[in-house]
Formats: C-alpha cells, structure tokens, sequence
C-alpha cells in the first residue's frame, strides 16, 4: 500500500517537493489506516479526517456540514488548540466524531528526543480525555514525518499511528474547485481523505465539503469513522 502525504508548515519549508512525496509502508508497520483498506475491501467506505484543529472560526462550520449530511468523521487535533477552546473539541465528540492525537505543538515529531515525543502526545492526550472523556487511539505525526523514535515512543505509548491517502492539499488554499477535483478524482474504497480545520484560513475547505460528500454518496459511497 502507498500513501500520498502532503506536508504542511507555517514556515512553509515542507511546501515544495515534499508535497507529493509518496511513502511505501511494509506490512506490518506501526504506520497503519485502522480498518480502512481491510474493512472496506469490497464496500465503498471512505474515511474523512481532518487536522490542525479544533478552530472556534472553522470547526463549528465543518460540524455543520457533517451534521446537514449525516456524516461522521475523525478530527486530529492540536492539543494547544484542545486547551485554547476546549468547548469546541467538546462539541466534536458530543456529535459522535472522533477526536485524535495531532501533538501539543505541530513540531516535526521526528526532530525530537523520545522524551520530547512522549511529552507532545501525553500532554494532548490529557487535554482530549478532559474534554470527551476518552484517551485518543491514534496518534498522526504532523506532516506525517516518522522515524523509529516516533514509531517506538507511539507503541509505547498504545497509539496507532495513522496517515492518509488522499491529499487535496486544501491547506495551501488552491481553491475551493481544485479541493473538490483533487479529492474526488483520487478516492477509492478505503481512502483516508485529508482536509484541515484548523492552522489558518479554511473557508475553502468548508465551500468544498459539500460537493465532495454529495457526490460521493451519489456515486454509492458511505462514511467511517477511524480510531474509536
């Protein structure tokens, strides 16, 4: 399986050439899409995520969407974000989404000592247990950067570590029709769509949800929810 992962930096040092960087995960690594590719083999599941959030701006319009299709989806959120405005991440999980580990801070994981990992992930998931009563499953690595020290300090710490497979790059702003094409031209059984909620201006993505949900149920697909 090879997944397509699209980086994203506020300093915008992963934007160029990493952007389509194509990872080949091995079976049995510690880098996994919990249930997508084997659940859905056969049915038209897919999997919308969404990151950087929670955002007082963007997420509540997200949930609105969700809420007018009947859709759920997963939300890996920023722990600073989580403690910043608790009651949105409240909001998420009280209408039956799935709230997950994104770090305290968005550093690359993978730049840090192991200490320093197990100190970004522990700390968001307290603010996630105090605000949904539930400790997060999965952890994804900002810009999906990973090494041995992360997949270890993820182990160690029961999380799964959850990338994607569909890319729009919907945090570079391309544009609400470039969204809409990206993700529809690529999905399949089991795509992991990434979008954002939060990290900066995400009006496009919310003008882009609607289309991408209708058409996909159109052409017979159906939504999961990743990492209870």
């Amino acid at each position: 399986m090879a997944l397509r992962i699209g980086r994203r930096s506020a300093a915008g040092r992963f934007r160029t050439a990493i952007g389509a960087l194509v990872v080949a995960l091995t079976a049995g690594a510690v880098v996994a899409v919990p249930a997508a590719e084997a659940d859905a083999a056969g049915s038209k599941v897919v999997y919308l995520t969404f990151d950087d959030g929670p955002s007082t701006a963007y997420t509540p319009k997200v949930l609105n969407v969700l809420a007018r299709y009947g859709v759920r989806a997963t939300f890996f959120e920023v722990g600073q974000e989580v403690t910043a405005h608790p009651s949105v991440t409240g909001q998420v999980a009280e209408q039956g989404h799935s709230v997950q580990n994104h770090s305290w801070s968005h550093p690359d994981l993978s730049r840090l000592s192991a200490s320093a990992v197990t100190s970004q992930v522990s700390r968001t998931d307290q603010a996630i247990r105090a605000q949904t009563g539930r400790t997060p499953s999965c952890l994804r690595p900002p810009y999906g950067s990973l090494n041995s020290t992360v997949r270890s300090r993820a182990a160690a710490l029961g999380k799964q570590v959850v990338l994607w497979s569909v890319d729009p790059q919907d945090w570079a702003r391309p544009g609400t029709g470039a969204i809409e094409s990206r993700v529809l031209r690529n999905v399949r059984p089991g795509s992991v769509i990434l979008m954002h909620d939060g990290g900066g201006n995400r009006s496009q993505t919310v003008d882009a949800l609607p289309t991408i949900i209708s058409t996909l149920k159109a052409r017979g697909y159906t939504f999961g929810v990743l990492c209870r």
